[in-house]
């Protein structure tokens, strides 16, 4: 079987076991995925040892530091895996949910309703755990759901999928060839995938777009900032810069410029540059935009709030950005003036994740305006359908 005629049959399957589940009510749903939990709870040895596989490949190839640490499911994030999928359960079901409802002078009721997108592609880079994240989203909100993950986690990726398969079935279908050619099929197959939502780094995302057919959700990289105002308690701006900075380096919600108000730099810098000496970082200038992934951060001075807003939304990725600040007038301008999918005060710019925002385990982080932005939850995954009735209402 040619490349199409593979990604055509998947696609085909996922197709059909969408219409299956979108008629499941929440409590069949929720025992699916519950099932998915026990499975892979006791595929857990088989998972270890695929990943531990990966891990030692991912070193001989001479992969960095940053990237292992996404391939490693370690102990800690398989419980949290698993837990995340246990979390999607006891969260609200949005399919079904009415949006509004009006009834205008003709006596017609329209309710606006979510519905699922269908189905949902997936294609993902390094992280293992991302596979159960996404499936368990997308099938809670009524999806069926196609994955497809990178070459460095092949091992870790088919093991689990074997157990989230064995729960879950049809819904979620895998693809196991690396072919780059199998993305290209994926995101071209109109009629048959809905929404397409790549995980990955910069080139991936935009090699799928430059591709695409169908519709793309994406953020191309995570430049985040964070701006230090001269009114800012400088512990508080040292202690957020040193968790959105050194906690997970290679994640796109960590810190990658520092922003520093001109009134302060003097007193300010020396803190910093003892920080960075301290925990291994290294200080750059004049690198704006740039998004490192390790232990390295642009630092750049800037003239006070209006300063520090032009330069975010030049040369920001519109992920993540804050302001440390005492002074609420400045604040409240920052947080209206920053064109970010979201943005903070006083608070690391590590909270952007589905997780932390109550959403459970999130399908990814958008920087588009449409049709999600954000962090990717359940009510992100549905799109709406009209539903309008009546008693013999004809249009005068």
């Amino acid at each position: 079987m040619d490349i199409h005629e593979y990604v055509q049959a998947i696609a085909r399957r996922a197709k059909d076991a969408s219409h299956a589940l979108a008629a499941l009510s929440t409590e069949e749903k929720n025992a699916m995925l519950e099932r998915a939990a026990c499975a892979l709870e006791a595929g857990r040895g088989k998972i270890a040892e695929a990943n531990a596989a990966d891990l030692e490949a991912a070193k001989a190839a001479g992969i960095s530091g940053a990237m292992l640490d996404r391939l490693d499911l370690n102990d800690a994030r398989f419980n949290a895996m698993v837990e995340g999928v246990r979390h999607v359960v006891s969260l609200p079901d949005p399919v079904g949910e009415v949006i509004w409802s009006r009834k205008p002078p003709s006596g017609i009721l329209i309710r606006k309703v979510r519905v699922p997108f269908g189905v949902v592609a997936v294609v993902f880079e390094s992280r293992p755990n991302v596979f159960v994240d996404t499936a368990a989203l997308c099938v809670k909100a009524g999806n069926a759901i196609i994955l497809r993950g990178g070459k460095e986690a092949a091992r870790s990726n088919a093991a689990i999928a074997e157990c989230v398969r064995s729960a879950l079935g049809e819904a979620v279908q895998f693809i196991d060839r690396q072919d780059h050619e199998a993305v290209k099929e994926l995101v071209r197959a109109v009629g048959l995938v809905d929404v397409a939502i790549p995980r990955g780094g910069e080139r991936l995302i935009r090699a799928m777009c430059e591709s695409a057919l169908v519709p793309v959700l994406k953020h191309y990289k995570g430049v985040c900032h964070i701006y230090v105002d001269e009114s800012a308690d400088q512990e508080m701006a040292l202690r957020i810069l040193d968790n959105a900075k050194v906690q997970r380096p290679g994640v796109c919600n960590a810190a990658e410029c520092l922003l520093v108000d001109e009134p302060i730099a003097a007193s300010f810098m020396p803190k910093v540059e003892e920080w960075a000496e301290r925990r291994g970082v290294t200080l750059h200038s004049g690198q704006a935009g740039t998004e490192y992934l390790s232990l390295d951060l642009n630092v750049e001075t800037v003239r006070g709030v209006d300063g520090a807003i032009a330069f975010i939304n030049e040369n920001s990725s519109h992920h993540s950005d804050c302001i440390v600040a005492a002074d609420e007038k400045k604040a409240a301008r920052f947080l209206a003036g920053v064109d970010s999918s979201c943005v903070y005060h006083n608070v690391s710019t590590r909270f952007t994740d589905g997780a932390q925002f109550g959403m459970g385990a999130e399908i990814g982080i958008s920087t588009d305006k449409l049709h999600a932005r954000g962090p990717m939850g359940l009510e992100e995954l549905t799109t709406y359908k009209y539903l309008v009735t009546g008693d013999g209402v004809v249009r005068k």
